[in-house]
């Protein structure tokens, strides 16, 4: 018998995964070029070359002993050092190796960031709509997530409602900037805001409060929006990063977290994610993938391609009458149901629609739709969208 702990993870399966193996029944059913399947953020673009190169060169030039071995578990010292003085080149900050712990994508380092700073009981505040896996990364160390409701419609943080939810249990806030799912950026000035509300409840109940910042969409933002840096703006930050998105790698699994010298109890902050690396069974992030992306800091994915999607999609959805948040970053539209979002849900597949019900994201009433896809199947998808709506007028 399974543990009774994995007992609810198991009933609480992700949506999104499940949507994912539905939409695999139904192309064989229906041929793969009838379904549209925007369920799951898996991206379309292909990575830069810089990164094909990159592994190449790495495994012709370096001792095999060296890319496929052991290292320190925070990483190899000279990548880690690489990450450092990139971020300090485009944030003006003064990282260096000593920063920096290489994980197993932004997943493995939110769960090591969560595994080193929770007791059983602690809080974790996240703002609604967020990605439900918080959920279980949270409950992985018997923490306690509490929720902040949806600022609707504009989605951007409810800060009168955040002060509200912090307790002295308060261990951490999780901010996913740009946001899955709506897409929405947080502005420079509502992140100064939330800086502002965590310092005042810091110095109320004398206790330290982690803003874990989750930013695996930092480099997918749209006509010319900031994506603010937080550790420039409240010195408790922890950022997890992950190149799935930026490089589009998201089955290689490489990123990293960034623990500032700033962060309240650094030294055992740190020691302490470095243990969590490896007794929760990672060990190590993968090394071929951490030496092949240092040597391509500053390559990014097609920005645009997403971009003609997102204006593509947006537009032929409004003008069918969706109402829908224009997302400014991440690939993701945030799209009101008609009804009940799982009822919305259900009929969309009978048009071989597939997208996510907001209920998986804490916000029901919506449902996500994922437009890192080829922009063909958009076009293709579209008449579909158009009889959905029309069966609501």
């Amino acid at each position: 018998m399974i543990a009774k702990k994995m007992v609810k993870f198991v009933e609480g399966s992700s949506v999104t995964r499940a949507m994912f193996e539905e939409g695999k029944k139904m192309a064989a059913e229906v041929g793969a070029e009838n379904v549209y399947d925007f369920s799951l953020g898996n991206p379309s673009v292909e990575p830069p070359k810089q990164v094909k190169e990159a592994i190449i060169r790495t495994l012709e030039e370096d001792a095999p002993n060296f890319v496929h071995g052991y290292m320190n578990n925070s990483g190899y010292e000279e990548v880690r050092e690489r990450i450092a003085q990139s971020l300090n080149s485009r944030f003006d900050t003064h990282f260096s190796q000593k920063n920096i712990v290489m994980t197993v994508g932004a997943a493995g380092g939110l769960n090591v960031a969560l595994k080193s700073l929770l007791d059983p009981g602690d809080e974790v505040i996240a703002f609604a709509p967020y990605f439900g896996e918080y959920n279980n990364y949270v409950a992985n160390f018997d923490g306690v997530m509490v929720v902040v409701p949806a600022d609707v419609p504009s989605f951007q943080l409810d800060l009168d409602s955040f002060a509200a939810k912090i307790t002295p249990k308060t261990k951490a806030v999780i901010v996913n900037n740009p946001n899955n799912p709506t897409g929405v950026v947080y502005s420079e000035e509502t992140i100064k805001k939330l800086a502002a509300v965590l310092e005042e409840k810091q110095k109320e109940f004398g206790t330290a409060i982690y803003l874990i910042a989750d930013e695996p969409y930092r480099e997918l933002a749209y006509d010319g929006v900031s994506v603010p840096y937080l550790p420039k703006y409240y010195a408790n930050t922890i950022v997890g990063y992950s190149y799935s998105k930026s490089l589009s790698l998201p089955g290689e699994r490489i990123g990293y977290l960034v623990i500032p010298d700033e962060v309240d109890d650094f030294e055992n902050v740190i020691c302490a994610a470095n243990v969590a690396n490896r007794i929760l069974g990672f060990v190590n992030a993968p090394s071929l993938l951490q030496l092949a992306v240092s040597k391509c800091l500053d390559a990014t994915t097609d920005v645009a391609a997403y971009d003609a999607n997102r204006r593509l999609l947006y537009d032929a959805l409004t003008g069918y009458g969706f109402e829908c948040a224009k997302p400014e970053g991440a690939f993701y539209l945030w799209v009101k149901a008609k009804e009940d979002d799982a009822a919305f849900v259900a009929k969309a597949k009978e048009f071989h629609i597939l997208m996510v019900p907001g209920s998986a994201f804490m916000c029901p009433g919506y449902v996500r739709i994922a437009y890192c896809v080829d922009h063909e199947m958009i076009k293709r998808s579209l008449p579909a969208f158009e009889k959905l709506a029309k069966c609501y007028e």
